[in-house]
């Protein structure tokens, strides 16, 4: 009996979050197509087409899916795994993550960049509750941590969404330039979301279009020394508009046929990665 209402109550809660998950990014894509449609209204007569109707399923079926794995991980994330092993004098790889979520989310994205031979891949948590001074602060201390713990000058630094502001704000305004060596975003929102304004929490409403953090982010200098890869959807359904994610700095990779959290999971993504950091750690000739 207890077996059975257990069960019963498990059944409710994931139907409950899958419901959840399936409204928030049903409501983020027609949000995104409401503000598209009105920018070009020749879309609204192609609305019902064979191929815009293809296109949606393929972009919400798996963000759905993605979104609901990545939530349902997040109690793996507050379990305190101990020390880590890690190979000295190898750069780490240090990942990021958005807001919302912790670094449990990066299960998939780790197991392939281990796959590809990178052995230091080191997460952190980071409170959306938290400045993003706080969070950039506690970067700096996680990044001298590891880098006199493998005897390195440098660590790599791979931020998704939010966790990308957060890597940008410590190499441009908080003088970690000399310490890291490949920053590669994805899916950040350079320039802001006009979603931001949905926020309920103070990490999240700095991302509204032309607030004072972005304006100060944006205008300060690019250093030179670091290699910067900018990973980007044109389908991102988080970045409200798509232009928002675009910098004019470093590398652009821009793919298409995926949402905001499929970026940490789909091979397109993944691979991209894995080829800013091969590049970044080859001999040069």
């Amino acid at each position: 009996m207890i077996t059975t209402l257990l069960l019963a109550l498990l059944s409710i809660a994931i139907l409950g979050l899958l419901t959840f998950v399936l409204f928030v990014v049903l409501l983020s894509y027609s949000i995104c197509w409401y503000e598209y449609s009105n920018a070009n209204p020749t879309l609204a007569s192609k609305r019902f087409s064979l191929k815009n109707l293809k296109l949606i399923l393929n972009l919400i079926l798996p963000e759905v899916f993605f979104d609901f794995m990545t939530i349902t991980t997040i109690p793996f994330g507050l379990i305190n795994k101990g020390n880590q092993t890690l190979v000295r004098n190898e750069t780490p790889v240090l990942l990021l993550h958005g807001l919302f979520v912790n670094q449990a989310c990066w299960f998939w994205f780790k197991s392939r960049l281990k796959k590809q031979g990178f052995n230091n891949i080191v997460t952190i948590n980071l409170s959306s509750w938290h400045s993003e001074e706080v969070l950039t602060e506690l970067l700096a201390k996680k990044i001298d941590e590891l880098r006199h713990q493998l005897g390195v000058n440098k660590v790599h630094l791979v931020g998704h969404s939010m966790g990308g502001m957060i890597a940008r704000n410590y190499v441009q305004l908080r003088g970690g330039h000399d310490k890291v060596d490949q920053l590669i975003c994805l899916g950040s929102p350079h320039h802001g979301s006009k979603l931001a304004t949905f926020s309920v929490d103070p990490l999240g409403k700095r991302l509204i279009p032309n607030s004072t953090f972005l304006q100060r982010l944006n205008s300060a200098p690019t250093p030179e020394e670091i290699s910067f890869t900018n990973i980007y959807t044109n389908k991102d359904n988080m970045v409200l508009p798509n232009a928002n994610n675009h910098l004019n700095w470093g590398k652009a990779v821009e793919l298409d046929g995926m949402g905001h959290t499929s970026l940490i999971y789909r091979k397109e993504s993944i691979h991209a990665t894995i080829e800013a950091l091969k590049e970044a750690t080859a001999p040069s000739t």
